[in-house]
């Protein structure tokens, strides 16, 4: 049986949350650009979730950039899918599913663009979505009159003029635009290119002016790992379990977080969806957000990344049920990265109710995240990511960060790689692999000296902008951990270190 609007309702196990009847008649009131697994598992899950509780009452018509030959899933399956939310909260395995209806219609850009087009003039119409990857929020030479045009800010430019033309320029009927796509300042980005196309389209002053002051376009960050499809192993014992088929069902995990900025009471009321979670920020600034995921998540990895492989791991999963590796990153994050960025917005209750939300993911048995994934482009991870923190540390400290130079460390030693050819390879977890990173020849020919590699790395301002040196007893503390991880190896690095001493653990 699959699923569709008739089939849900001979739907009856008790492990599904199914949506309510009078939510399927809702309006729409979101446009959505992409029909990718982060959008399904993310925005349109808050939506949902809103929706059950009477608290948005809205759903969303979804842009897609192509159409497919016949039927697809989502026409097949009336835009119904199920979400499986499986992994660790607050220290508990827990698995949920749900049958999300947010989405209403689905239409493709190049086969139904006046449709599309036709959905600006929808008076309940209030918000964009969008996720077309980072590549997406471009400039082009699109023109409002083609059909439809190219890019993605060129199709918002032609949704955006035909509301303002349709609603006669009233200042009650612009949209607030909510882009997910993962690069800096995304809403403040969209909107300069969006500005620009207009200007290139020769629109009038009256317009531009509608469109600066009647819309809004916010920066946002999303967090939530959402892999997509079940493996289809996965799939078929689930479909069993559950009762019936689902060509669109998509995991994630239980973290969820959008931070919004929102700085008007127009954006806070229309984005009412944001009422029904507490995840979802809607904030004056992200800054606090994007600062705490920067170092605490993403840092953590890259000073954890290459002690994971050259300790044998092959997945974030299996090296968080090691003793020694769980402590390091528990104690990495409250005794050396979080101090490093306390300040007047980030508190250390932030710092442990984040870290805390880490552990929780790393160890989420559902997720095949492979360390050798994280460990690509590692030294511009490591120089964006974590010298910052270092810089920071010593602040405050006059000492060296003994687990941050482990970290670094073993990062030095992973990129002691042999040149075959023009590739640099290294030998990990017994497989030859060729590191994909823009600095791989710097560290190897700084390895061609081992005696001074670490004062070598350390001293080199083009590879960090500042001279690690500099930091009192860093230098030292980076050759100790480096001859500790050659000679007794990475994992009893670990062990012999500070991690495991139970007083400062407890």
């Amino acid at each position: 049986m699959l699923l569709t609007q008739h089939t849900i309702h001979t739907i009856n196990s008790d492990l599904i949350s199914k949506p309510t009847e009078s939510s399927f008649l809702y309006p729409e009131k979101i446009l959505q650009f992409g029909t990718g697994v982060l959008l399904r598992g993310l925005p349109d899950y808050f939506v949902h979730k809103a929706n059950q509780k009477k608290l948005f009452c809205g759903r969303i018509l979804v842009v897609k950039s192509t159409s497919s030959a016949g039927a697809d899933a989502f026409e097949q399956q009336d835009n119904l899918y199920t979400l499986s939310i499986k992994g660790i909260e607050d220290g508990e395995e827990i698995s949920h599913y749900e049958i999300n209806n947010s989405i209403s219609r689905v239409l493709a850009a190049n086969q139904d663009w006046s449709e599309i087009l036709k959905s600006a003039e929808n008076p309940d119409l209030e918000i964009v979505f969008s996720n077309t990857t980072e590549v997406g929020i471009v400039m082009s030479e699109d023109t409002i009159n083609d059909a439809p045009p190219t890019s993605f800010p060129g199709k918002l430019l032609a949704i955006l003029y035909r509301r303002f033309v349709y609603f006669n320029a009233d200042k009650n009927k612009g949209l607030t635009v909510v882009p997910t796509e993962l690069i800096t300042d995304n809403g403040t980005k969209l909107k300069s290119i969006v500005t620009a196309l207009a200007k290139l389209n020769e629109l009038s002053e009256k317009f531009m002016d509608w469109l600066d002051t009647a819309n809004d376009f916010c920066n946002t960050l999303v967090d939530r790992i959402v892999p997509g499809a079940l493996p289809l192993a996965e799939y078929t014992k689930t479909c069993a379990l559950l009762g019936y088929e689902d060509q669109l069902m998509i995991m994630a995990e239980p973290f969820r977080l959008w931070a919004i900025e929102a700085n008007s009471e127009r954006v806070q009321q229309r984005l009412s969806f944001a009422l029904a979670d507490p995840n979802v920020m809607l904030v004056p600034s992200i800054e606090k957000y994007k600062e705490i995921k920067l170092r605490l998540l993403n840092g953590t990895h890259s000073l954890s990344c290459a002690l994971a492989l050259l300790a044998g791991f092959e997945t974030v999963k299996e090296a968080m049920q090691n003793t020694a590796f769980n402590q390091f990153i528990r104690l990495l994050m409250q005794d050396e990265i979080g101090p490093a960025i306390l300040s007047d917005s980030i508190s250390v209750a932030d710092i442990n109710d984040f870290s805390s939300k880490v552990i929780d993911r790393f160890a989420n048995p559902h997720l095949e995240h492979k360390w050798e994934s994280i460990a690509l482009n590692y030294s511009s991870k490591m120089a964006m990511r974590n010298i910052p923190l270092l810089r920071k540390w010593y602040t405050t400290h006059n000492k060296a960060p003994q687990l941050f130079a482990l970290g670094f460390a073993a990062y030095l030693y992973l990129l002691k790689s042999k040149l075959n050819g023009d590739q640099y390879e290294q030998l990990i977890n017994g497989r030859t692999v060729v590191l994909q990173d823009e600095l791989a020849p710097r560290l190897h020919v700084a390895w061609s000296n081992p005696d001074k590699l670490v004062h070598t790395v350390l001293s080199d301002t083009d590879l960090w902008g500042i001279n690690l040196t500099e930091f009192p007893h860093f230098e030292e503390t980076v050759n100790q951990k480096l001859q500790q991880i050659i000679e007794k190896g990475a994992l009893k690095a670990l062990e012999i270190s500070s991690v495991l001493d139970n007083k400062k653990y407890k």
